[in-house]
């Protein structure tokens, strides 16, 4: 087969796959103490789905953070990694600051905000100073050491959106996404001339919405 026919087959195959649902339902980590892991994950208000145990050789205990589609398993049997060993795992928040003071509140020994001022530079501490998305970050290690990165995205970048549904997982969550919405109607109404704009609700709705789902912001 020539190298042209290659690449079409190639392309018409990826096709076909990029059209079949696929969804990562749960990441695995290993850990030292199952018992001593899953009060550490339960004290962060995460969902217990399961701890299912077979005899003395399997046991599996599932989470779920809030309102994620992806959970986490650990427990016994499940891997051969050594506990630890995953040292970043993403976990998307829509408020840095309000996520990490929860986290501490819950007595997780969490890192403060901060920012990068470009790719691989070193951190900077406190929110990117512009609200980029995707820019503000904290950390925090369970009891043996895997790692999870909070990442906070208030809209995601073309190509990136998720489902089309817009949710809230708490009512800080949602006040944040009121407040950016608020901010960026201010400027909506100062380009508009300062006159009052009596249709708000409507442009918050869609400000929100479009933000979660990373559409294009109203002006």
């Amino acid at each position: 087969m020539s190298n042209d026919a290659m690449s079409v087959a190639t392309a018409t195959e990826s096709a076909k796959t990029a059209s079949i649902e696929m969804k990562v339902e749960a990441i695995v980590i290993a850990v030292s103490d199952v018992d001593r892991a899953k009060s550490f994950y339960s004290r962060l208000g995460w969902r217990l789905d399961a701890d299912f145990v077979v005899g003395n050789a399997f046991r599996v205990v599932q989470f779920t953070p809030p309102d994620s589609a992806c959970s986490l398993q650990f427990g016994k049997g499940l891997t051969s990694a050594e506990p630890g060993s995953t040292k970043v795992i993403y976990l998307v928040v829509s408020d840095i600051e309000a996520a990490r003071a929860e986290l501490v509140a819950r007595g997780v020994d969490a890192s403060g905000v901060f920012h990068r001022a470009g790719p691989g530079q070193p951190p900077i501490s406190g929110r990117d100073p512009e609200g980029r998305s995707y820019s503000s970050f904290a950390t925090f290690s369970d009891p043996d050491g895997n790692g999870w990165l909070l990442q906070e995205i208030t809209h995601r970048l073309p190509g990136r959106e998720a489902a089309q549904d817009t949710t809230f997982s708490s009512s800080s969550e949602l006040a944040a996404a009121l407040g950016r919405a608020a901010s960026a109607h201010g400027e909506h109404e100062r380009r508009a001339g300062g006159q009052r704009d009596d249709n708000w609700p409507d442009w918050y709705a869609q400000f929100m919405v479009a933000e979660q789902t990373g559409r294009p912001l109203p002006t």
